[in-house]
């Protein structure tokens, strides 16, 4: 999969581009559907499945204030993009310049002049250009003007709402990781580096791996099983994060049980996905019920998993 910054690298020579243009955080159910669409369209006219999204998220330019916290890091991005069968990315570099075009010189410069696109696919509530006042209407009006087709994909339900970042965000907060989950299409996940902790958790026998996440957001804080990807193998484990109350709050740790053992961690890259919710964080009255409730929770999740696979 080949990957473009707009506006530093040349125009690509990509034939027949089939472009689904969008934010994409998460790269959710709904996000996927469109993705599909776009590779089995390209896949029919022997064109170029190509994502096209914006670095920084616009939010972050726009309203830095209220911004919300991403569910992907750029790196996670490429790489569901690439799992989703893309043959090319494009990011465009989004800043307050660009922020200021009108939805007419965004589409002349970027996806006509630069892209040359075939097609574009975009999701229902997809908005573009200044003060948001790109519709599908008017790019699909733009389109037929510029020798494009423009399409768009209904939005995917789940139960009864509709599958969307924001959705995902509030299951998150509200510690819901299998109900995200099943919107995501995969258990939520952080990348992060193992770092040095206290030695806390294998004083009272459970050693733990301290992750240090370049992702922005966490679930609320509680108590989950969780898998630990090191080195492409797949370990069963229960997570903390939290601010170790009974020990003594301090900033928000995420702390790994490896449940089959592990060898020294640190220094090692880890992924970590959580699976579900097992308990809120809470205070105990010292130190031997907090190890006894350890124990509850590494056989709660030991039966958890015994019934899912890894």
């Amino acid at each position: 999969m080949q990957v473009l910054h707009y506006p530093d690298a040349p125009p690509p020579k990509w034939p027949q581009v089939v472009a689904a243009l969008g934010n994409f955080d998460g790269l959710h159910r709904g996000h996927l559907k469109l993705i599909e669409r776009v590779r089995r369209q390209a896949g029919e006219c022997g064109g170029t499945p190509v994502a096209v999204t914006f670095d920084p998220h616009p939010s972050r330019v726009l309203r830095p204030d209220k911004a919300p916290p991403l569910l992907m890091t750029l790196p996670q991005k490429l790489e569901a993009f690439e799992r989703a069968g893309m043959q090319g990315v494009v990011i465009v570099r989004f800043t307050p310049d660009l922020a200021l075009w009108e939805p007419e010189l965004f589409v002349e410069a970027v996806l006509v002049d630069w892209l040359r696109v075939s097609e574009v696919w975009v999701g229902g509530n997809f908005l573009f250009g200044r003060n948001r006042a790109g519709t599908f209407t008017l790019l699909r009006t733009l389109g037929g003007d510029r020798g494009f087709r423009c399409e768009k994909i209904d939005s995917v339900r789940y139960k009864d709402f509709v599958v969307s970042s924001t959705r995902v965000r509030h299951l998150l907060a509200e510690g819901r990781v299998d109900e995200a989950g099943a919107l995501l299409g995969h258990h939520y996940f952080i990348d992060g580096t193992v770092v040095h902790g206290d030695g806390r958790g294998r004083e009272l026998g459970f050693p733990t791996a301290n992750l240090q996440s370049e992702n922005q957001l966490l679930p609320a804080l509680g108590i989950y099983a969780s898998i630990a990807t090191i080195n492409g193998v797949h370990h069963a484990s229960v997570t903390s994060v939290g601010v170790r109350p009974t020990i003594g709050p301090g900033p928000v740790t995420i702390e790994t049980f490896i449940l089959d053992g592990s060898p020294d961690l640190y220094g090692a890259r880890l992924r970590l996905a959580f699976v579900r919710w097992l308990r809120e964080e809470r205070a105990f009255d010292g130190l031997d019920p907090l190890k006894a409730q350890m124990a509850q929770d590494t056989a709660d999740a030991r039966d958890l998993f015994a019934r899912l696979a890894l």
